[in-house]
């Protein structure tokens, strides 16, 4: 039986991954250690503790913990390490960046330090196509693999750090490991601090949609499960050392996302309302993912229209899971 050691996993991304691949591999086990800070939610895995109990194992940890995470890994003997873990909300890095440096720089490498000495055979980390900075919204350039690293942002900073951090003990230990780089995840059980949730609710609980006057800058947009398949092929069939951008092609600005919204809901433009711009508010994120589509033969499956909809009436129809998370959410956007 495969083990996955998943950190992170009741935060967004991590937690849809448990799904998938416990729903796609019957031999796969998966233990998932999150600390859940404010946006873990081990209620995003209900269905999975139902489904698949026998093959799911919950540990409250932080990957700080390294006597901690060592142990586990000497316990469980994973065949992967896919570490989600990260602050990653860019608004809630302005506000406290010491907390991201805290958890994605120093808390990765010593979560890398336990997987090296426990000698864990994989170490796969989950990143962002914000690493490489930003592009002019009149720019027909994207970032590849090579492109340089120009954060712009502490999320971002900390992000490329981990980034390097990764590297390092690949280079340095001898650590098996792989990267991959993703654009802007959308579907179910994201934190409502996240755009596409935040405008939902917004929308939801009667209020309007506070969109940063730069409405026109731009971000790709894929559907978490198709990240998902990405990680898994990556897993089965990545080189080791080498990173891989995981993109849609799929760019649209935020006037857009709301009006989809909109679209999606039946309301009308009366629904949206403009705000001061965020400090370090990036134009637009492209990613060249060529070299996970002709090395692994990974293509976005997901409609992108018909999935925004899904995910907006999920939203809609879910208010039990997102309504006791408003109290959480820690950046007023309307305050810059």
């Amino acid at each position: 039986m495969t083990t996955l050691f998943v950190t992170g996993g009741a935060g967004f991304i991590g937690s849809n991954f448990i799904r998938y691949w416990l729903s796609t591999y019957s031999d796969g086990r998966i233990v998932n250690y999150d600390l859940l800070t404010y946006a873990g939610n081990l209620a995003s895995l209900q269905d999975v503790e139902e489904n698949y109990g026998d093959r799911y194992t919950f540990v409250r940890g932080d990957i700080q913990n390294a006597d901690l995470t060592r142990h586990l890994f000497e316990d469980h003997r994973p065949d992967y390490v896919v570490n989600f873990a990260a602050e990653s909300h860019n608004s809630l890095a302005i506000v406290n960046p010491s907390a991201f440096f805290q958890t994605n720089v120093v808390g990765t490498q010593k979560l890398l330090q336990a997987a090296a000495d426990a000698q864990v055979p994989r170490f796969h980390h989950i990143s962002t196509c914000e690493v490489y900075g930003d592009l002019a919204l009149d720019s027909d350039e994207s970032f590849s693999e090579e492109s340089p690293y120009r954060p712009r942002t502490p999320y971002n900073a900390a992000k490329a750090a981990a980034d390097l951090a990764v590297r390092a003990y690949g280079h340095t230990f001898g650590l098996p490991v792989t990267l991959s780089n993703c654009a802007n995840n959308f579907g179910p059980y994201q934190f409502p601090e996240k755009v596409i949730p935040f405008f939902v609710v917004r929308l939801l609980t009667g209020q309007k949609m506070p969109l940063y006057k730069s409405s026109q800058n731009r971000r790709e947009w894929l559907h978490v499960d198709d990240h998902c398949r990405a990680i898994d092929l990556v897993l089965k069939k990545g080189e080791i050392g080498e990173t891989y951008n995981v993109g849609s092609g799929i760019e649209k600005d935020v006037e857009t996302i709301a009006d989809l919204i909109l679209d999606a809901l039946g309301m009308d433009a009366a629904h949206k309302t403009y705000v001061d711009d965020r400090p370090g508010h990036d134009r637009r994120y492209l990613l060249d993912s060529s070299k996970i589509r002709t090395q692994l033969g990974w293509e976005p499956q997901v409609d992108f229209a018909q999935s925004f909809r899904d995910t907006v009436h999920w939203y809609r129809d879910n208010e039990a899971w997102w309504r006791p998370l408003l109290k959480k959410i820690q950046v007023r956007e309307e305050g810059w």
